[in-house]
């Protein structure tokens, strides 16, 4: 085994360990919910990990740590800000009420653990990229993800500073943020993960990891067809009828111009979260 690979089953064991002292406190608290700010540092402490373990290490290593860096930190402040004073998210408090006593040791498998798995698989690329190759030499691949994390970073940061200043207006209650991003996608924040997570892989490609890729097709089928914009428009159209109007003017995922609506339509109230 090599030491890259060595490195790379420790640190899976230490994030194992971490989520398991998450959940540790998670019982005590009875908020499942604590785990979600933790998913950014989590992904910044595996690449300076990574990083700080090779005894020397390529320069393309020390850009996605710095890269990551910027987007794990401003995603786990947001969602501490963000679930400050707020009760258990309702993803885990439908799973507590549906498992009932069985929600303590179900959630370590299907909360915890599990999350930890797929942060490990998603952060290949930084992991697999933190020693020198022969393809060192800088290219435009480099180039070209640097850009698609840019634009992703602006996605996240931009569409969720929107959706705070809609919901902080007592008049926005029960109303459709549709301006912004918004009036583009539906998701900008999931967009930004996209976008975030395919320029790290082109940027590990071209140092050598092509076989990466695994990580942001993961992270694609999460944010579009499970964990991201299929669960959560899955419960807004129980909740909010009305929501459906939205979704039939606006992209889902990839941005593009809103489509042509009635007169009717445009007058309805609609509600949207994230």
């Amino acid at each position: 085994m090599t030491s890259t690979w060595l490195m790379a089953f420790l640190e899976l064991g230490l994030i194992l360990a971490t989520m398991t002292l998450m959940w540790l406190v998670s019982l005590r608290l009875r908020d499942a919910s604590i785990v979600d700010p933790f998913w950014g540092m989590g992904f910044v402490g595996l690449a300076w990990t990574s990083y700080f373990w090779q005894p020397t290490t390529a320069p393309r290593s020390l850009l996605l740590c710095g890269l990551v860096t910027l987007w794990g930190l401003r995603l786990s402040l947001y969602l501490l800000w963000r679930n400050a004073g707020r009760s258990e998210d309702h993803r885990y408090a439908s799973m507590r009420q549906y498992h009932g006593y069985r929600f303590w040791w179900v959630s370590l498998f299907t909360v915890f653990l599990l999350q930890g798995i797929i942060l490990w698989v998603v952060a290949l690329p930084i992991l697999m990229t933190a020693v020198p190759t022969i393809h060192s030499a800088w290219s435009p691949w480099d180039a070209a993800g640097m850009t698609l994390c840019g634009i992703g970073v602006f996605f996240e940061t931009v569409g969720d500073w929107q959706l705070a200043r809609f919901r902080a207006d007592p008049a926005n209650h029960g109303k459709v943020l549709q301006h912004g991003l918004w009036r583009y996608t539906r998701h900008p924040n999931y967009f930004g993960d996209f976008c975030v997570w395919w320029g790290i892989y082109l940027i590990a490609f071209a140092g050598g990891a092509w076989w990466t890729i695994v990580s942001p097709m993961v992270m694609s089928v999460l944010l579009m067809r499970i964990s991201g914009v299929t669960l959560l428009e899955s419960t807004i159209q129980e909740r909010r009828p009305d929501y459906a109007d939205y979704c039939r003017a606006t992209n889902a995922f990839f941005p593009g111009f809103p489509k042509r609506r009635t007169h009717n339509q445009d007058s309805r109230a609609e509600s949207v979260t994230t």
